[in-house]
């Protein structure tokens, strides 16, 4: 079995909602790191087998299959196929681990995964009613962006209730409290912000043409442990959860180029070497990610003693604390050491593509070792890979 290897990784800086990258369509914002990649490593682009982009919401302008229009409008020869694939927050990471299955199956020899959002230019939309001609009644307008929407009656209630609202039921059943929440985010807006300053992200990191935008845009270097304890709680009147200690709502896009070992005259960053995927209750979605790491460990034949390097997508500072809490055998310190979500954002197609990138060139970095990148996703479930060196 032919094993995956990451050649190459970028993506841009976030912007924040209604910020720097706002009025970039996402198709292009997909177009910018398709070709970057292609011109980075001097590929021909007609030598990729298939494009797999993940996209969130695809209610927008991200439409109708965005990975085959970021594929076109990156001017890659039409031959070049693009699919985009659904698994909310995952959906990067899910294209990832579908492109390296193919590259393992003997399907292709080199695939562009990735993924892109733009949450600022998330449409509204609105319920058709299944009558011709309605004669009267109010037509619901839901915010495509973020949450649920058009829910099924036949869900439960308690299943329903929103992703702030989950992480605020984590908070309360884990016994994570408002200063350890504050704490977390205090420690991601640090490190992030020095990661920028020292140049720790300038191999991954690719600018949209005519957007001035020389970092991620949520990083907060000014903020402070008094700062994030004056915002008020978001989900519960005597809760922990506010916006100071949860992921922003951003724009982005990320890109991995994935390819059999050999199909590229090029050192590789890493390899993949263990995917796993796991569903629990939508109420309690952010501690998904602890059995799937755990699978994808146990299928690399490793264990959390042999992890160097964890990248955990911070959707919430209480969902973060919770899964470490879980992974007993894993020292905090190796997580996120260069910030997080919280500070760096978290469009929703786009994260999971960051996360791989900033765990293989880690990797690459230190010249060796295991790296454990993992998320948390909506509804209730987790994605996570295992990356050698």
């Amino acid at each position: 079995m032919a094993a995956t290897v990451i050649y190459d990784a970028v993506r841009t800086p976030f912007g924040r909602a209604g910020g720097a990258l706002a009025g970039v369509r996402p198709d292009d914002l997909a177009a910018v790191v398709m070709r970057a990649t292609v011109d980075r490593t001097g590929l021909d682009p007609a030598r990729i087998d298939d494009v797999i982009f993940g996209d969130a919401n695809q209610a927008g302008e991200d439409n109708r299959d965005v990975a085959r229009f970021g594929a076109l409008l990156a001017g890659f020869p039409t031959s070049v196929p693009g699919v985009t694939v659904n698994r909310l927050c995952g959906s990067s990471v899910e294209a990832v681990i579908q492109g390296s299955r193919a590259i393992e199956a003997g399907d292709a020899d080199l695939v562009l995964a990735g993924g892109v959002e733009s949450m600022s230019r998330g449409p509204f939309i609105v319920e058709k009613s299944p009558k011709p001609f309605p004669a009267s009644g109010n037509p619901t307008m839901w915010n495509s962006s973020i949450g649920w929407r058009m829910v099924n009656p036949a869900f439960p209630k308690p299943w329903t209730i929103s992703n702030g609202e989950s992480a605020q039921k984590l908070a309360d059943i884990y016994g994570i409290t408002r200063e350890q929440q504050d704490a977390f985010a205090l420690r991601s807006h640090h490190l992030a912000a020095a990661a920028w300053a020292e140049g720790v992200f300038a191999d991954e990191i690719v600018q949209v043409p005519g957007v001035e935008l020389p970092r991620d845009e949520g990083i907060r270097d000014d903020t402070t442990l008094e700062k994030l304890g004056s915002l008020k709680p978001l989900f519960a009147a005597d809760g922990s959860v506010t916006a100071g200690n949860s992921s922003p709502i951003n724009d982005g896009a990320s890109a991995v180029l994935l390819g059999r070992e050999g199909a590229l005259d090029a050192e590789p960053l890493a390899r993949i070497t263990g995917r796993g995927v796991f569903g629990n209750d939508p109420d309690v979605f952010g501690v998904a990610p602890v059995e799937a790491a755990n699978r994808a460990l146990a299928r690399a034949g490793r264990s959390w003693a042999d992890v160097d390097v964890v990248e955990l997508n911070e959707a919430f500072a209480s969902q973060s604390l919770a899964c470490l809490r879980l992974w007993t055998e894993l020292d905090p310190e190796r997580v996120n050491v260069h910030g997080g979500a919280i500070a760096i954002g978290h469009p929703l197609g786009a994260s999971g593509g960051r996360i791989i990138a900033r765990a293989a060139y880690a990797l690459a970095r230190r010249g060796g070792g295991v790296a454990v990148a993992a998320i948390c996703i909506g509804v209730g479930q987790g994605l996570a890979v295992v990356l050698e060196r």
